[in-house]
C-alpha cells in the first residue's frame, strides 16, 4: 500500500473518530430539546426561592442577592415577578414586575416606583426570562446556538448543562454566553450563569421550586401610597 492511500486511510479513520462523539452529543441534545418541548406544553407557572451572585471581576467583589420568584405563561408571553428580601445578608426589599411588556422597578423604603418599556426588545426581554422557566427546546434553538456539556446532579436533579451563544450577535449585546443547568422534564432551570466580556459574572442559583401552583393574582406590584413612579421608554 503507498504512502498517500496509507494516509488517506488514516485521516478517514481520524475522521470517523471525530464524528461518532459528534453526532451522539447532537442526539443527546436532540433529546434534552425534545423533553423541554414536551413539558413546556404542560407548563402553567413556578415560583422558586433565588440567589443571585453579580461578580465584579476587576475587584473581586460579590453582590449577593436573595428572595423569591414566580413566572406564568400568559396567552403566547411570560410574566414575572421577584420579591427582593436582602442584598448581602442585609434587609433590602425591592419588587421587580415584567409584564405586558414593561418592566417595574419598586423600592419601596424611598416610595419609588420605575416603570421601563420593552418596546422593540420585547423579544429579547421574554427570551432571557424562558431560558429555564416554561420555555420550549424549540423556542430555545430557535434563538440561541446550544452546545450539550453533558449532564449534572443539582439537589438531586438529574439536569442537562446547556451552553448558549446568540444567534444573532448586536453591539448591545449584554452577555458572551450564558451557561444553564436544566431539569429537561420540567423545562425548568437549578443554576444559570451569565458571562461578560470584562470578565464579570452573574450566577443565579432556584431552589425549593414548585410548579403550577401561583395564582394570577400574584403578578402584581403592591404600590404604597405616596409612591413616586416615572416611566422610561
Amino acid at each position: 500500500m503507498s504512502r498517500n492511500k496509507i494516509s488517506r486511510c488514516i485521516v478517514t479513520a481520524l475522521l470517523a473518530v471525530i464524528a461518532i462523539p459528534a453526532f451522539a452529543q447532537n442526539a443527546d441534545l436532540q433529546k434534552v430539546l425534545s423533553q423541554m418541548d414536551a413539558a413546556a406544553q404542560k407548563f402553567q407557572s413556578a415560583q422558586a426561592d433565588f440567589s443571585w451572585d453579580q461578580l465584579t471581576a476587576v475587584v473581586q467583589s460579590h453582590e449577593i442577592t436573595a428572595g423569591t420568584i414566580a413566572f406564568r405563561r400568559a396567552g403566547n408571553s411570560t410574566e414575572m415577578i421577584a420579591h427582593v428580601k436582602t442584598d448581602n445578608g442585609q434587609p433590602a426589599p425591592k419588587d421587580i414586575l415584567y409584564k405586558n411588556g414593561e418592566l417595574a422597578y419598586y423600592q419601596p423604603a424611598i416610595k419609588q416606583q420605575t416603570i421601563f418599556s420593552a418596546g422593540a426588545n420585547r423579544q429579547q426581554y421574554e427570551g432571557f426570562l424562558t431560558l429555564g422557566f416554561g420555555g420550549s427546546g424549540k423556542d430555545l434553538a430557535s434563538n440561541w446556538n446550544i452546545n450539550l456539556h453533558g449532564m449534572e446532579a443539582i439537589d438531586g436533579v438529574q439536569t442537562a448543562k446547556l451552553d448558549l451563544t446568540p444567534k444573532q450577535a448586536s453591539g448591545n449585546q449584554m452577555f458572551t454566553h450564558i451557561t444553564i443547568w436544566i431539569d429537561p422534564a420540567r423545562a425548568i432551570s437549578l443554576k444559570q450563569v451569565f458571562f461578560q466580556e470584562s470578565g464579570d459574572t452573574r450566577t443565579a442559583v432556584y431552589s425549593n421550586i414548585q410548579m403550577n401552583q401561583v395564582a394570577e393574582s400574584a403578578f402584581a406590584i403592591k404600590v404604597a401610597q405616596g409612591t413616586q413612579t416615572t416611566v422610561r421608554k
